[in-house]
């Protein structure tokens, strides 16, 4: 096994950091914005930092092995705390932060976590109320003491005191001997899966998984020191991990932290990454505020917007993929990009971005094209936990909406007779922490990797296809095939629709639930003179209803033109009176439907859609903030949906 003790290559996190430092100590490596005002950290600098809470954590116990349960916003801090714990040889167990105690519980308890470094005084909180005779946390280091005066300080500490602590010590050698020993199939961290059909699992990856993604994924898209990120997803999020530590530390490239959750566009517009990833929900939002705007903008401004962003349709992605275009569609782009795309392009945050990536869930077509057309060189990639994020990613020039690339840097793929895709590389996480029996039904002996994807290689590019979860794709009672996140997607392109839940499996026709987005809903009211006094009313208004009756009509226009898909059209849907959320189960921390979850709790409103109900009354739970139970009533109009002919068949 590797070791870097002797001035070998870099075999872990902290080899990578010690690197840096000599490579580019003077450079910026992570900044964060706190109370208004960007505060900086040099390679160097974070490095000492790292160091001080390292010989903290071992004056404190810490063992080799040790997990160390890391839970918050992004900080530096925080970042630093896994550093920190892979340099005396633990290994960091991020958190969810907006996990329910439930979840924290069940993942002190599964790790045996003995330490936590924790953002505040709400993530104290958590760990306090999941405390159980099965769990094995010891202490809590926290960042911010407001709040926590009168707690029990016997089995606390401030981050700043446990520095403090490790910066008197006097067993640096013993921190460099344990930095030293590790090799490159240690354990780099363990990451929860997202839990979208049960528990979640420990995905342990070791340093190779880390440093071989890190450097073949920062390479196939030429990475550099000089690029600028912001990290605002959460940190127990592999692509997070990768992102802003894994590809930060190898390419050295600076790491932002937005203030909070809320002003992360602001922020972002401030920091102008030039590498930067967010979900299809955040690309979403995003359009959906700008829609927003334009709806209330002049006649005027809104024919020119309309206007310029029909030729950045037509001819933006040739532009940007270095295609043939004609002079004159050069100028007209030219003037819409001085007039219209560079503006809304700095309003996004998105002018300086070299390599922008969407993937976790698939992004609808429509929207995928309209920030490619802005010419932002946005792009797929498909990936799990399980592969340390990489599986497949979109090479510059062969960006397309209905693909999610080609195998990345040191992956193969490869097809079942059943249509699953399978993948191996050196990122192929070890195990599933303490659960050999789904380490060897996900794995086979020779590495391979079941996704759960249903997909296909395309013989003629190499591309990768996704249809679907392969638990999902399946049958109408015809015969036709069934993919439901395909429609989803496609709802989702409309700024009103937030969510959709498509059903149709065995069954002659499909239906749906629909969230709608109430900012965009909201706004329209507004300007409809529609009052309303909960998301609950405005769901259920009768021209509400009509909006998006409009747009599911719309939806089954388009899939008509689909022969394999034109059987997954809506027939009836009808808008839930709550958004399905993360606190009552129906989706995961990272926004995926559970699908089992959902049909199982609506199972009522499921039997109305079928059985030719105009309506029906329902009760649901819900948590609230504060992890208070309550119930929602309310009557759901169900409405019909216009099914358009399979336009290509009766062509024939």
């Amino acid at each position: 096994m590797a070791s870097a003790a002797s001035g070998a290559a870099p075999v872990s996190i902290p080899h990578l950091l010690a690197r840096n430092v000599a490579q580019h100590g003077s450079k910026a490596a992570y900044r964060e914005k706190e109370f208004g005002i960007w505060q900086s950290w040099t390679w160097s600098e974070a490095a000492a930092e790292i160091d001080a809470l390292a010989l903290g954590l071992l004056e404190m116990g810490a063992n080799i092995g040790d997990h160390i349960a890391v839970s918050g916003r992004n900080r530096p801090a925080l970042y630093w705390a896994m550093v920190a714990a892979q340099k005396i040889g633990c290994i960091p167990v991020p958190l969810y932060q907006e996990a329910a105690v439930e979840e924290i519980a069940y993942a002190l308890e599964h790790s045996g976590a003995r330490f936590a470094v924790v953002g505040d005084q709400e993530q104290v909180d958590k760990l306090t109320d999941a405390s159980t005779d099965k769990i094995t946390l010891e202490h809590i280091i926290y960042l911010d003491g407001r709040g926590l005066r009168r707690y029990d300080h016997n089995v606390m500490t401030s981050y700043a005191d446990v520095q403090e602590r490790g910066r008197a010590s006097s067993r640096k050698a013993e921190m460099q001997a344990r930095t030293d020993a590790r090799t490159y199939d240690d354990t780099c961290v363990m990451l929860y899966t997202s839990g979208t059909t049960g528990r979640p699992k420990g995905v342990v990856l070791s340093n190779r998984n880390v440093i071989e993604t890190s450097k073949n994924s920062s390479e196939f898209d030429h990475l550099r020191a000089g690029d600028e990120v912001l990290a605002y997803l959460p940190m127990a999020w592999v692509g997070d991990f990768i992102f802003s530590l894994g590809q930060a530390m190898w390419t050295g490239f600076c790491v932002n932290c937005p203030e909070s959750a809320d002003t992360m566009l602001t922020d972002l517009r401030e920091i102008g990454p030039t590498y930067f990833f967010a979900p299809p929900r955040v690309f979403e939002t995003q359009l959906t505020t700008v829609m927003i705007r334009m709806e209330d903008a002049s006649k005027i401004k809104k024919r020119l917007f309309d206007h310029y962003m029909a030729i950045a349709r037509r001819v933006g992605p040739d532009l940007l993929d270095g295609k043939p275009v004609g002079l004159m569609d050069r100028i007209r782009y030219g003037l819409g990009n001085l007039l219209i795309y560079g503006p809304l392009k700095n309003t996004l945050g998105l002018s300086r971005v070299r390599v922008g990536y969407t993937a976790g869930e698939a992004i609808g077509p429509e929207i995928f094209d309209f920030y490619r057309s802005l010419g932002i060189n946005l792009k797929q990639l498909y990936g799990q936990t399980e592969a340390t994020v990489f599986i497949t990613q979109q090479p510059d020039g062969e960006v397309r909406s209905d693909t999610v690339g080609v195998p990345s840097p040191g992956v193969e793929l490869r097809i079942s007779d059943n249509g699953e895709v399978f993948y191996r590389s050196s990122g192929t996480f070890v195990e599933y922490y303490k659960n050999p029996e789904s380490t060897a039904s996900t794995k086979d002996p020779e590495g391979w990797v079941a996704t759960g994807d249903a997909g296909f290689i395309e013989e003629s590019t190499g591309h990768l296809r996704i249809i679907d979860r392969a638990k999902d794709v399946g049958k109408m009672a015809d015969g036709a095939m069934f993919a439901p996140k395909y429609v989803e997607n496609k709802l989702k392109f409309y700024p009103n629709i937030l969510e959709a839940v498509v059903f149709g499996a065995g069954r002659d026709r499909c239906t749906a639930f629909i969230n709608i987005d109430l900012t965009a809903v909201g706004n329209w009211a507004e300007r409809n003179n529609i009052a309303y006094s909960s998301y609950q009313e405005l769901s259920q208004h009768p021209q509400v209803l009509e909006l998006v009756a409009s747009h599911v009509n719309d939806v089954n226009a388009s899939i008509a033109d689909d022969p394999m898909l034109a059987g997954c059209q809506i027939h009836r849907f009808l808008v839930l009176h709550k958004e399905l959320d993360a606190d009552d189960g129906e989706m995961t921390r990272s926004r995926k439907v559970r699908r089992a979850v959902v049909g199982d709790k609506f199972a009522d409103l499921i039997a109305a859609l079928y059985d030719g109900s105009p309506e029906i009354y329902t009760e649901t739970e819900v948590t609230y903030e504060d992890g208070r139970k309550g119930a929602i009533k309310a009557t759901l109009v169900i409405c019909d949906a216009v099914v358009t002919a399979r336009r290509r068949m009766a062509a024939e």
